[in-house]
């Protein structure tokens, strides 16, 4: 009951703010711009951010917050814009979760590293669960958009490592460490999602017998 009220509530906040967005997407859009140009971006950003943080140790803090704006505001547009335009594939939800990995892990890694490690490490274990989760289906030729809860890690993880950039390099207060920890918690509630929609669906068995079926 309480997971299914979270999921309404999120997914109607996901609804207005696809809403809202409409209102300037679907009349004003460049339609040159395509939605996977705007991941590409925030993917450009966060290998920007990984060479001027740790191949040229750059101190510089406004650049360092406006380039980690400059790629939140691209999570917040191509997936509003790929359906506002009807332009949703399957490359393009491959290729976002990927691309926010390649945005937030330099940014955890760089603001994390020195005071809390273990935090860290428990983002980077998730990350990698998650990321060998989705090869998983994919392998089988499985396409699953991303679901509520991965949005919104992807929310809090954005507005924690934006107030943590801000103070840094003081220590951040308690309550953003909190909220990463949170994060981690939908992180995980993404991936028993997706896994009981498979067996709901029972997609991986169908797509297991099939491959069996067509070998033989």
């Amino acid at each position: 009951m309480v997971f299914d009220w979270l999921k309404n509530f999120l997914e109607k906040m996901d609804h207005y703010r696809d809403e809202f967005l409409f209102l300037f997407i679907k009349p004003f859009w460049p339609r040159k711009i395509t939605p996977n140009q705007i991941t590409y971006v925030r993917i450009a950003v966060g290998l920007v951010l990984f060479v001027l943080l740790f191949f040229f140790n750059i101190e510089n803090k406004s650049l360092i917050v406006w380039l980690f704006i400059l790629g939140v505001i691209t999570d917040l547009f191509d997936g509003s814009v790929a359906r506002g335009l009807g332009k949703v594939t399957e490359f393009g939800a491959m290729l976002d979760p990927t691309a926010d990995r390649i945005l937030i892990l330099p940014i955890a890694i760089y603001s994390l590293y020195k005071f809390h490690r273990w935090l860290l490490l428990a983002l980077l274990i998730t990350e990698i669960i998650n990321a060998i989760f989705s090869m998983f289906y994919k392998s089988k030729e499985i396409y699953m958009e991303s679901n509520i809860y991965g949005k919104t890690k992807m929310v809090l993880m954005c507005i924690v490592f934006g107030a943590i950039l801000i103070v840094w390099p003081n220590r951040p207060p308690e309550i953003f460490l909190e909220a990463l920890w949170i994060s981690l918690i939908f992180s995980y509630l993404s991936m028993l999602a997706r896994i009981m929609e498979l067996n709901e669906k029972g997609l991986v068995k169908n797509r297991i017998i099939t491959k069996e079926i067509i070998k033989k």
